[in-house]
């Protein structure tokens, strides 16, 4: 298939807001698309690059290159030289990079050169995600797209799932199932705004605490144990307490669902942030895990012997994991048998705060009726955290790409620091809408101060208040953390600079002891205080 026809049909798909019309164009893409173009033309559809990052960015991308008159390009043409790219490494590597990329556009048409500028700076976002791709991989290949979403489910991947299909039709289906050994897209949940609606949506439910680690899916066969991530990558071998853990149960053969957390001497939970940097070891596995162990706590089970569980409502294949796993590797629940009755909504609430003074990060909610949608994000499953809000000063600001050229968007933002200085605490594209970015730019450039590259130094004088759910270690910034998730909720006019939240409030608000440096912070730390180099995205 040639990448023109995949271009084409991803400005069309991008031009219409009807499902349905998103659907029939894609349809008969897939209907004209040999085997082996489906998987990569889904993911270019959905924005994604096969590869993953590849190391090119606009210091790449700038310098213009004459379109080709003719389209030859193929989907899979492309796809090889990307893979190219990404395998460009060493002394020379950003000159060879520049030079693939040169060659790649040189040989792109104009409309081409627009969707692959677009794909690389991850602006391709029309709509044509993979529920979407999914039903029309349905409808090309006539088949239900009940079925296709569970193969899909079950292979952990519509890429998978749409070959297969297109290479050998309906039967196809019949070969993706529940297997030990091939993992499965996990269950998501939704976000709910406080316990009480949750509550209210799942009805008969169980409130779980939520870990903040890494999900694990952890299946064994015997003496063959492995261990994926969210993302279904093959972990095994950097975890070798969690195999020791599963060999350790009664049952040989199970697929369970879980989370790695790390504990403290305390017993509380370790951060994130230091779970996921023993998950990046994979040299000295064994100091690692000596420095930081690691344990599993299991909260769902998929399979048990040669018996699919998928389907099996929550509370069944909750007693399941009860005979399976022990009490200490499950996660801490409680059940609320009636939501309607005061004293078990009361029960749960308490629930909620013990969680979050045990050091968690909040609570799931989840229907007892529900069976198991892998690879979904349902009602089903909701989940709870508290909402952390900070008005914070605006230090600077980075003009945008792609569809944000032209305007200030992705924000620096500081906290009152001593001394009348401010503190940077992090950065955020996330949460602007069009009208809020047209009007920040219009503010910001009345603001400014100086402009160096890409980034546009204002007087810190704007206050906007920003949502976040933590805080996490970062040597960039001059506090020792920045903000995790932060996203904008509205600009405060109401409120001057010196009204803004301190340095020290949110330090302590989150148990983190005020770095002795900050106390001698001259009036200059501004935005390059970090001297983090990054791009908004």
């Amino acid at each position: 298939m040639l990448l023109a026809r995949l271009a084409r049909v991803s400005g069309e798909v991008a031009a219409t807001s009807a499902r349905s019309q998103k659907i029939k164009l894609l349809a008969e893409l897939f209907r004209q698309a040999e085997p082996d173009d489906a998987p990569v033309a889904i993911a270019y559809l959905a924005g994604r690059l096969p590869q993953g990052r590849i190391g090119v960015g606009w210091s790449v991308l700038r310098h213009p290159v004459p379109p080709a008159d003719t389209a030859t390009l193929t989907v899979l043409g492309t796809d090889a030289a990307l893979t190219a790219l990404a395998a460009v490494a060493g002394p020379g590597s950003q000159a060879e990079r520049l030079r693939l990329v040169q060659e790649l556009l040189g040989a792109a048409t104009e409309e081409e050169q627009r969707f692959l500028v677009g794909l690389l700076t991850g602006e391709v976002r029309q709509g044509a995600l993979d529920a979407i791709a999914a039903e029309a991989i349905a409808a090309a290949a006539e088949v239900p797209v009940a079925d296709v979403r569970r193969a899909v489910m079950l292979a952990g991947s519509l890429e998978e799932v749409a070959r297969g299909l297109l290479a050998e039709g309906p039967s196809a289906l019949a070969e993706f199932r529940l297997t030990v050994g091939r993992p499965v897209g996990p269950m998501l949940a939704h976000g709910a705004k406080s316990l009480a609606e949750a509550v209210d949506k799942a009805g008969r439910c169980a409130v779980e605490e939520k870990l903040d680690g890494i999900r694990v899916q952890v299946h064994r066969d015997g003496s063959y144990v492995r261990i994926y991530t969210r993302t279904l990558d093959d972990v095994t071998d950097r975890l070798p307490e969690i195999t020791e853990a599963a060999l350790a149960l009664d049952a040989p053969c199970f697929i369970l669902d879980g989370e790695v957390i790390a504990l403290g001497d305390d017993g509380r939970p370790l951060p994130f942030q230091q779970i996921a940097g023993r998950f990046g070891s994979r040299v000295d596995v064994a100091a690692a895990r000596a420095a930081l162990p690691l344990s599993p706590v299991f909260f769902d089970v998929l399979a048990v012997g040669d018996q699919d569980l998928l389907d099996l409502p929550g509370d069944r294949r909750h007693a399941e994991l009860v005979r399976l796993v022990p009490e200490e590797r499950r996660v801490r629940r409680m059940v609320v048998e009636d939501p309607t009755d005061t004293t078990a909504r009361e029960a749960a609430e308490a629930f909620w705060t013990e969680t979050l003074r045990r050091g968690h990060e909040g609570v799931m909610v989840k229907a007892l009726d529900a069976p198991y949608s892998a690879g979904r994000r349902g009602a089903a499953w909701l989940k709870v955290k508290p909402v952390h809000t900070l008005d914070l000063v605006v230090l600077a600001a980075e003009w945008g790409h792609g569809r944000r050229t032209g305007k200030l968007s992705n924000l620096h933002l500081g906290a009152r620091g001593p001394n009348g200085t401010f503190v940077m605490l992090g950065k955020t594209f996330k949460g602007l809408t069009d009208v809020m970015l047209t009007w920040q730019t219009e503010r910001l450039r009345e603001l400014a101060v100086d402009e160096t590259g890409y980034v546009v130094t204002v007087r810190p004088e704007l206050v906007v208040e920003i949502a976040y759910d933590g805080l996490q270690t970062s040597t960039r910034y001059p506090a020792g953390v920045t903000l995790r998730f932060a996203r904008v909720v509205r600009y405060r006019e109401d409120k001057a600079a010196a009204e803004a939240d301190t340095v020290e409030t949110v330090l302590s608000a989150h148990d983190r002891p005020v770095p002795d440096a900050l106390a001698d912070a001259g009036p200059g730390e501004g935005p390059e205080a970090s001297g983090e180099p990054g791009r908004e995205g």
